[in-house]
């Protein structure tokens, strides 16, 4: 299904009813928005993990603008800023209020962008393997612990140089390590879209991730925010994740740093994570 903001075409899929039913009466769900990583990836990459919570809620996964099943568009809308404002503009085109928004990696930069621009819009903000600000010293240091050298230089010549070589090689060494088991589903990067052209213009040296500073506004969010982290994670170690909580208001804010997990939590140890979300959730759901 698709939205135009802007007369741009944006992808969205919906799992779960908005209305519960029981017995007499219809229970109004709230609505999840789930924001993949990437950039360039379709919301594939986070199913079929969230789609357990739409018994709590009604699930819906976005396509950022210019990614995945998104039609293709300007670059140079291919910005966070954008991206945050596209949440918000989703949300008053299909009459969503007081979301909660799920953003894994990429997505969770999306979601920052979101709620420092919008603030009090959302119920509640899950950040999942986030950085308000990458430093490449950490991460590279972060891949030589997890598999060793050639890790570490395989990293280095990928963020510093990105040449088609250095993709491949950051592909073949870097990316198994970005999880510590193996995917619960086997067929999940066969269904994936990427689009590498945006992945090439947000990751490139000098290009918007390496530039991007989240920590000054992180203060000033007026939302709940659950935070969470992997110990094992590489390419946004467990300190990104610290540093956001640290910066965000005390008394609305909550980490978690799983032991034995690498980007994404969830995935490598579903048992400990959801139990937490929905936890959080309901908390907040009237």
């Amino acid at each position: 299904m698709y939205i135009h903001i802007d007369e741009q075409p944006i992808f969205f899929d919906v799992v779960g009813e908005k209305f519960r039913i029981d017995g007499p009466r219809l229970i109004e769900k709230p609505t999840l928005i789930a924001l993949h990583g990437g950039p360039g990836f379709d919301h594939q990459r986070l199913r079929p993990d969230l789609d357990q919570l739409a018994d709590i809620a009604q699930v819906i996964y976005l396509d950022h603008r210019g990614n995945g099943r998104s039609l293709p568009s300007d670059p140079g809308t291919w910005t966070l800023d954008r991206w945050g404002d596209d949440i918000r503009v989703v949300c008053d085109l299909l009459g969503i209020e007081r979301p909660f928004v799920f953003g894994n990696s990429f997505g969770s930069l999306v979601a920052m962008s979101y709620m420092v621009r919008h603030p009090g819009h959302a119920a509640g903000i899950i950040l999942s393997s986030s950085g308000a600000k990458y430093d490449f010293a950490s991460i590279f240091a972060a891949f030589e612990r997890r598999g060793g050298p050639a890790a570490r230089m395989a990293a280095e010549n990928f963020w510093l140089r990105q040449s088609p070589e250095d993709l491949a090689e950051y592909n073949r060494v870097c990316m198994p390590l970005y999880g510590t088991r193996p995917p619960t589903d086997p067929h999940q990067a066969a269904r994936t879209i990427l689009n590498l052209d945006v992945a090439r213009h947000f990751l490139r040296p000098g290009g918007e991730l390496q530039r991007m500073d989240l920590r000054p506004a992180l203060a000033a969010v007026e939302c709940p925010v659950l935070v969470i982290a992997g110990r094992e994670d590489p390419i946004t170690p467990p300190e990104f994740s610290v540093a956001v909580a640290a910066l965000l208001p005390a008394q609305t804010t909550e980490l978690h740093v799983f032991d034995g997990c690498g980007h994404g939590p969830f995935r490598d140890d579903p048992d400990r994570v959801w139990p937490i979300v929905r936890r959080w959730m309901g908390a907040l759901t009237p």
